[in-house]
């Protein structure tokens, strides 16, 4: 596992943004943990949590010219990816959406630099894919050619086929989807901590049960 995997994972776990226990997933399954971005709600944190997705964007290699944050959860990911990677040197434009069109002003439901070349996607988590879909949607409408999607944690669980949500994008759009970490980094991450061992059973179990195996 790449170091920033397992520094990200003891990011969220200190933030509580990845917790343990059980809770009821959309699709109605027991999860032995809930992951929630939206606790990264101060400077600091969001600081830190865009700077590991500019480390897994860098690692990743992927050609891109520009990012993209889906509304709403994905604006400030993109703004602050965007920062992150000026930080290191890449000086990139970003654009988001907006839900509603305005009709006034700058108008139209893109805000920021104009949507063209690669457009590298920036959200939180892919669920159901709706999200991507839209942004995948709108880039193409623009002209420009949406090249992956960034995402914080891949759950690596089926979802209505016997792919996973993020192989699903993927195999759909034609487009990689990268991780900051992954549930396998996760388990690897627990195995290495005695405080949280208690919990690596109940995770490797889920994994067992919902999990799909990726090549």
């Amino acid at each position: 596992m790449l170091n920033f995997r397992a520094d990200f994972i003891r990011f969220a776990v200190a933030q509580k943004v990845l917790c343990f226990g059980e809770f009821q997933t959309k699709a109605g399954r027991l999860s032995p943990y809930f992951f929630n971005a939206g606790l990264f709600n101060d400077g600091a944190s969001l600081l830190k949590l865009t700077q590991f997705y500019a480390q897994a964007i860098t690692a990743a290699d992927v050609p891109f010219d520009m990012l993209f944050g889906p509304a709403y959860k994905g604006i400030p990911l993109a703004a602050g990816t965007a920062i992150a990677l000026a930080a290191q040197g890449r000086n990139v434009p970003y654009a988001y959406n907006r839900k509603e069109a305005k009709d006034h002003g700058e108008g139209g439901t893109i805000v920021g630099a104009k949507l063209a070349g690669r457009v590298l996607i920036i959200d939180d988590v892919i669920s159901a894919g709706t999200s991507v879909r839209e942004s995948i949607e709108l880039i193409r409408a623009a002209g420009a050619q949406p090249c992956a999607v960034v995402i914080a944690l891949d759950r690596m669980e089926r979802g209505l086929s016997s792919l996973s949500a993020v192989q699903e994008v993927a195999q759909m759009y034609q487009i990689p989807v990268i991780s900051i970490a992954t549930l396998d980094d996760l388990l690897g991450f627990l195995h290495g901590e005695p405080q949280l061992q208690a919990h690596c059973v109940a995770t490797q179990t889920y994994r067992n049960q919902y999990g799909v195996q990726y090549a």
